[in-house]
């Protein structure tokens, strides 16, 4: 299993993210569907290679095709957006009102539950340091009826992939 490949190449100081690696794969708060696109998503967000392949390898055996290549496609629209978003911010109120004028169809057509998708690019926006998307997405999925336990849970898979990459960078350059 590909988890446990990871896992396997993660150094002793990362005993802890070997640890949450594996208890988040067998979580239970979420759908097979939520819990796999969420690892798909974040993965894709890291921008490492291993973790990408490896976790996409294991999470073709829990997703449709659709599931798999929509978890993509909100790391890929995350990815832009949260660039636009915050710039937004932080070049002020002036620009509140600017027309964003970058297309987004797949938000609205995702090819999934609309909630999965959301959940997937509320985690992504994680990694990506997006507090605005952060929000809007968490909004979203709670009025769609997750519980905020179901939320983290997404978060805690978003920060555990996150350092587990990271963890294997640092392995990469020693």
């Amino acid at each position: 299993m590909s988890i446990d490949n990871l896992k396997s190449a993660l150094p002793e100081y990362a005993k802890d993210l070997k640890l949450n690696l594996g208890t988040l794969a067998r979580g239970t708060e979420l759908s097979e569907q939520q819990l796999w696109g969420t690892f798909v998503a974040t993965a894709a967000a890291t921008r490492n290679d291993a973790v990408i392949s490896e976790i996409s390898d294991e999470a073709r055996e829990h997703l449709s095709d659709e599931a798999y290549q929509a978890a993509l496609a909100s790391a890929s629209i995350m990815a832009m957006n949260n660039v636009a978003y915050r710039a937004r911010g932080w070049l002020g109120e002036d620009y509140s009102q600017v027309k964003m004028g970058l297309r987004m169809n797949v938000i609205a057509k995702p090819g999934i539950e609309k909630v999965d998708f959301e959940l997937f690019s509320l985690a992504v926006s994680t990694i990506n340091g997006c507090e605005h998307c952060t929000i809007a997405h968490e909004k979203t999925v709670r009025e769609e009826g997750l519980t905020k336990e179901q939320v983290f849970e997404a978060v805690k898979i978003a920060a555990t992939v996150q350092g587990v990459a990271q963890a294997l960078q640092i392995e990469d350059a020693r």
